[in-house]
């Protein structure tokens, strides 16, 4: 039988049990301040256009707070130069927007990256991760703006899991489905990007896939390079998202573009 100097201090443990922090309403929850000032839209400013911007995509700021990471396919290939059209990165909300140009440093279209360089102060920057040491079943998030500007310029967040490490290419199965596009893709060694099971939208192009816990960035959501080769209804979103390894970003940083 117990007495009453043991009851009362079973029903303070378990009190202090109750009232402490759940140890699942940190890390994300941490990071998240952390992760949004480095991401960015990226997109053109032409003066005489209305809207003068035009969202293209998601970038995150990285390096020395000067270098912009998103997709290849992000950047505008030609830009309306008579008009003086310019490339550069959207910061602020809805309400105060600010566009900063800049320039293309180097583009790597077999892994749809590109790297922009600003001008002037430098960003909060993220911190890349060793994409070689994820694995199946790893959490992690990405941040960016899943829907552009038409709600306003706010970047949101969404948790995924690394369903699988696959490669690029799934092989067709009947060969009157081959055209020049894939028969190019399979004349190059595949490499292997992450399947998340969390959502995208075009809009999230571009979007850093980080760890949680400390904002280290381990992927680039893309939604384009994959398209009609993985998941013909990936217009279509069906929880099925893919990203670009980080690896692959620091092989950029060390190329300039002719």
């Amino acid at each position: 039988m117990l007495c009453l100097k043991h009851i009362l201090l079973r029903s303070t443990c378990v009190l202090l049990c109750l009232l402490a922090p759940s140890p699942v309403s940190a890390g994300l929850v941490d990071t998240i301040p952390a992760v949004k000032p480095s991401v960015v839209g990226v997109g053109t400013y032409l003066r005489t256009r209305s809207p003068a911007i035009n969202f293209t995509g998601t970038g995150f700021v990285t390096g020395d707070g000067l270098s912009v990471i998103t997709n290849a396919h992000v950047v505008p290939q030609a830009l309306d130069s008579e008009h003086m059209e310019t490339l550069g990165i959207v910061l602020g909300s809805a309400d105060a927007v600010e566009f900063r140009p800049a320039t293309v440093e180097a583009i790597d279209r077999e892994h749809d990256l590109a790297h922009l360089r600003l001008r002037g102060t430098p960003l909060p920057a993220l911190k890349l991760g060793d994409s070689d040491s994820v694995r199946e079943g790893q959490s992690l998030a990405f941040t960016g703006f899943p829907l552009g500007m038409v709600l306003g310029l706010h970047r949101a967040t969404h948790r995924a899991t690394l369903a699988a490490i696959t490669p690029i290419l799934m092989p067709t199965l009947n060969s009157r489905k081959l055209d020049a596009r894939l028969i190019n893709r399979l004349q190059k060694p595949p490499f292997a990007i992450f399947q998340l099971d969390g959502t995208a939208y075009p809009g999230n192009s571009g979007s850093p896939v980080y760890d949680p816990d400390n904002g280290l960035v381990y992927g680039v959501i893309n939604m384009v390079l994959v398209k009609g080769l993985k998941e013909n209804a990936i217009t279509n979103p069906s929880g099925i998202t893919y990203a670009i390894p980080a690896n692959y970003i620091r092989e950029l940083l060390q190329q300039k573009t002719p």
